[in-house]
């Protein structure tokens, strides 16, 4: 992404007119329950003003049409706003948000558009902010989100594009990610011994990986995984069984860190399968 986006606050009608003529991307940056109960612009994603760091991740795609942010009464949108253009994006900041809008309302619901459901739930276990590792990274969707919470994070990923991308939209909203293109897939990966508060996988599923995983996870420290299952295959990618996990699999694989909190099925239309798993205060 180059150069440095900006802000243009647009009134109800004309965005409307803009909604109806595809000149836009829709981000509504209110909660679930607004979105739904309240009635969102048809095709907006959803993304709570508190998790919009992750918003440079979910609007990465070679999309250039601006982003038209709203909220409910205005708010919270001129924040998200500020922040998307700072990340490089062209925004327009709907006046009075949803309270002025006379245009088509959609009442469905809509998983949050960022950050994995998964890491959301648990929230309430996550560590105080400290160091925080970021695995098979993709456009920065956790390592940003977790660097906004103040932690130190360090994001990995094999793809070049991917990691620079990362690390240009960290240093635009001066946030604390060091990043690396790495495989690792190949060799014995040592991810170092006790250096990581929490870490966060999700989408990624490489056996080997896991000794190292556990090892660089400091005592006390969290790590919150979830891929997909062996179920995913009647739906659709991928079907490989290298990345897919036997029913029950997770569990067995993280330790011998305790799980304090699992699931498996279908969630937001994947099969998969997460755990958050907590290593001794001794090193194991």
């Amino acid at each position: 992404m180059s150069g440095a986006g900006h802000v243009r606050n647009v009134t109800p009608e004309e965005a409307a007119a803009l909604v109806g003529d595809g000149l836009v991307r829709l981000l509504d940056v209110r909660t679930p329950g607004e979105y739904t109960a309240l009635g969102h612009i048809p095709g907006a994603r959803l993304l709570p003003v508190d998790l919009v760091a992750s918003a440079p991740a979910v609007l990465h795609e070679d999309d250039r049409r601006p982003v038209l942010v709203y909220c409910e009464h205005g708010v919270r949108s001129e924040h998200a706003s500020a922040l998307l253009a700072r990340a490089g994006f062209d925004v327009l900041n709907m006046l009075g948000g949803m309270s002025r809008w006379t245009g088509p309302r959609e009442h469905d619901a809509a998983p949050i558009a960022g950050p994995s459901s998964w890491l959301l739930a648990c929230a309430d276990l996550l560590p105080p902010p400290g160091t925080a590792l970021d695995v098979a990274c993709g456009f920065g969707r956790h390592a940003l989100l977790l660097a906004s919470a103040r932690y130190r994070v360090r994001a990995l990923d094999r793809d070049p594009v991917r990691v620079a991308f990362v690390q240009d939209i960290a240093a635009r909203l001066g946030l604390l990610v060091t990043t690396e293109a790495v495989d690792l897939e190949t060799g014995d990966r040592d991810l170092g011994t006790g250096l990581f508060d929490l870490i966060v996988v999700t989408h990624y599923l490489h056996r080997p990986l896991f000794p190292a995983l556990v090892r660089t996870l400091r005592p006390g420290g969290l790590l919150v995984y979830e891929t997909f299952t062996v179920a995913q295959a009647a739906l659709g990618q991928p079907r490989h069984p290298a990345f897919l996990l036997e029913s029950g699999e997770l569990p067995r694989l993280v330790a011998p860190l305790t799980v304090v909190r699992e699931r498996e099925g279908e969630f937001e239309g994947r099969m998969v399968a997460g755990v958050a798993a907590r290593k001794g205060a001794r090193a194991d």
